[in-house]
């Protein structure tokens, strides 16, 4: 047993199934079951016996039986179990004594070599321990398929292992490869699945060309959908012969065969195909109008309303895609009918999804409610009012709908200045009468800015200024400084704030080293766990870029190559075969993502996206793995180390660790 352990984790491959070594390893090392009261038992079923034998040649058999040396159960089954090739009828899979047996309900094909998965569907019945990984071969034909391929799954954005992934081969004279139709119109000849860690181990492949997908199933039925399931492809054919020589092994960690990666897929979420059309129309307030349209970008050719100067029409697009617009009347309230009536005209897809021009009436009606809550708060003012008035006293103001959203975090982050969101578009603002004032102990010092309206949001205003680190500020904005469409305006608006001191926080230094001087990148500053973009540079060039006002801690940068110039990270296409832009995490010397970020300090770096997005080679992947591999076990040890000092706390300084936390969830790379 110890022998064939060590020879599994040195076994090339070279064109001999892996499944054939593991499955015999477990049928011939069967041990008697473990006496009650004894130690924990924490090792998986072991195979004893199965009918017919593992990798049977011409197979016409309907029911398989497995047994095992102690009694099993079957946990997620419907999620763990799946054949390669796919069944249109799936087999039943059921406890029988100490094992399982399978009953075949599709017609097999002939002369086709058949797997059936079970992932870590089968357990013992007492401790729930699974068997990763098992297989079950047999072939309908004289022999069986026994080439192997690797290959490692990746979120294509995120640049983190994707896990359960499905990984189909097909034939290469299946479809044209100029409109990829393949996983639409066929189903895969083979069918693998990445592990925990990214990785899988393709079995029983023909010795030819195969085109390959990469499939994470998340509605679970085993198939593609288009903007539901996250998708990977490769932009060439795959033949097992003439692959280069990979290493495979048994990780007793994980319990399940691992291997280095000949193939890389990075997996995006792509576009489902949206009709066109005008989905619903809605009148939410009496000066707006919002259309939604079911596809993005549609082509408008006329828009009007009756009775209304197309000049006094305001167009806000709600989304990027501009599938959902507001349109905003600059009219008077008296001028604006209950019922607005017009008329659009646009492309829309017909019958057979073609764009063709359609003509559609608007009808949109609005009238003031008031709901229960306002009622209470209306009545009680007015009765405010009588009382005020019956007392001799002023009566308080109206409330005034005027509305404004002001962003500014007390202290200031100088980066990010103060934004203003208004609820309706304004048609006036007079910049002149805000004051901004610096004050400095009995001194203050009137402050130049300027206010910017955004370029994506109508309704959001910029105010910038020099600030000064660390200094006391105050803003005053006089009544009726903004008028909006509906014809309201504000009341005074005040305030007082300080800025950030730059000595009290991180400052990190970006030296970026294009490939060329023309590249386009986009950098993306994350938190410490890579989880939320904390800033953002789009369109960034060869150049210097610094990054000030950071929390001490640790800081991530991810690089999107930005191949079409647009600002942002684009998707993959997979009908017209547009693989997604690659995105890159920078590296420290030492291989750690996180860059340390201290108070008071400023870091430099250089970032050379020649060396960052540098060809993908085997070698390359297998550091990656390394470095993911290590950096969850530190944070396992670090997650360790919190518990015990946390044990230590609540025992009075003494640990009382057990032996139930589990170091293998530091190795599963999710």
């Amino acid at each position: 047993m110890e022998h064939l352990s060590r020879f599994v984790k040195k076994y090339i491959v070279n064109g001999l199934v892996v499944s054939f070594f593991v499955a015999g390893l477990l049928w011939r090392c069967g041990h008697a079951a473990i006496p009650q009261g004894g130690p924990r038992d924490t090792l998986p079923p072991v195979v004893v016996n199965m009918t017919p034998y593992f990798g049977t040649t011409n197979f016409d058999e309907r029911r398989i039986y497995i047994e095992f040396d102690e009694y099993v159960q079957l946990k997620n089954q419907q999620a763990e179990f799946f054949t390669s090739p796919r069944m249109a009828k799936k087999p039943t899979v059921l406890i029988r004594g100490r094992g399982i047996q399978i009953d075949i309900q599709d017609t097999l094909k002939e002369n086709t070599t058949y797997a059936l998965n079970f992932g870590s569907a089968i357990a013992d019945n007492n401790e729930g321990n699974p068997l990763n990984g098992f297989r079950y071969v047999f072939s309908t034909g004289d022999e069986l398929d026994s080439m192997i391929m690797s290959g490692y799954t990746v979120d294509a954005y995120r640049k983190d292992s994707v896990s359960k992934a499905f990984i189909f081969f097909y034939a290469s004279e299946k479809d044209s490869i100029a409109l990829d139709s393949t996983v639409f119109n066929h189903e895969p000849d083979v069918i693998a699945r990445s592990e925990n860690n990214g990785i899988f181990v393709a079995e029983n492949l023909k010795p030819i060309d195969y085109r390959v997908y990469a499939i994470l199933d998340n509605n679970g039925n085993q198939t593609y959908d288009p903007g539901v399931d996250d998708i990977a492809f490769l932009d060439s054919v795959y033949n097992p012969v003439t692959m280069p020589g990979f290493n495979v092994w048994y990780d007793t960690t994980r319990s399940y065969v691992t291997a280095d990666p000949q193939l890389y897929f990075r997996l995006f979420r792509d576009e489902a195909f949206k009709r066109q059309y005008l989905s619903s129309q809605s009148r939410p307030l009496q000066h707006k109008v919002v259309l939604t349209f079911g596809a993005p970008y549609p082509q408008i050719d006329t828009l009007r309303f009756d009775g209304i100067n197309p000049g006094a029409v305001i167009t806000e697009y709600l989304k990027p895609t501009r599938d959902s617009i507001a349109l905003w009347f600059d009219l008077p309230s008296d001028l604006i009918p209950d019922t607005l009536k017009g008329r659009l005209s646009y492309l829309r897809h017909d019958s057979i999804n073609r764009l063709e021009p359609y003509g559609q009436d608007l009808r949109l009606g609005w009238k003031a409610f008031e709901s229960r809550e306002e009622e209470r708060e209306r009545l009680a003012r007015e009765k405010e009012r009588e009382k005020a008035i019956a007392e001799g006293r002023e009566p308080e103001k109206e409330p005034n709908p005027f509305r404004v959203s002001v962003e500014a975090a007390n202290p200031l982050n100088p980066e990010n200045n103060i934004s203003l969101t208004f609820d309706y578009p304004l048609v006036n603002l007079d910049t002149a009468r805000i004051s901004l004032i610096r004050t400095e102990e009995e001194n203050r010092y009137r402050v130049r800015y300027t206010l910017e309206q955004d370029t994506m949001n109508i309704r959001r205003y910029t105010l910038r200024a020099p600030w000064a680190d660390g200094q006391d500020y105050e803003l005053t904005i006089p009544e009726g400084t903004f008028v909006n469409i509906a014809g309201e305006s504000n009341d005074t608006l005040r305030s007082t704030f300080a800025v950030m001191d730059r000595d009290k926080y991180a400052t990190l230094v970006i030296n970026l080293k294009g490939k060329t001087p023309d590249s386009q990148y986009v950098l993306e500053l994350l938190d410490q766990s890579g989880g939320r973009i904390i800033r953002e540079v789009p369109n960034a060039t060869t150049g210097r870029y610094v990054f000030r006002y950071l929390e001490a801690g640790a800081v991530r940068l991810r690089i999107v190559e930005d191949m079409n110039r647009n600002g942002v990270w684009d998707r993959g296409d997979l009908v017209n075969r547009i693989q997604p832009e690659r995105v890159e995490m920078f590296l420290l010397g030492n291989g750690d993502e996180e860059i340390p970020t201290k108070t008071g300090w400023e870091d430099e770096y250089t970032v050379d996206c020649e060396v960052i997005f540098a060809p993908v080679t085997m070698r390359s992947v297998m550091e990656q793995l390394r470095r993911q591999e290590e950096a969850r076990m530190r944070r396992w040890f670090e997650e360790l180390e919190k518990k015990r000092a946390e044990e230590e706390r609540k025992g009075g300084g003494q640990s009382t660790q057990s032996n139930t936390f589990n170091p293998t969830g530091g190795f599963n790379i999710r």
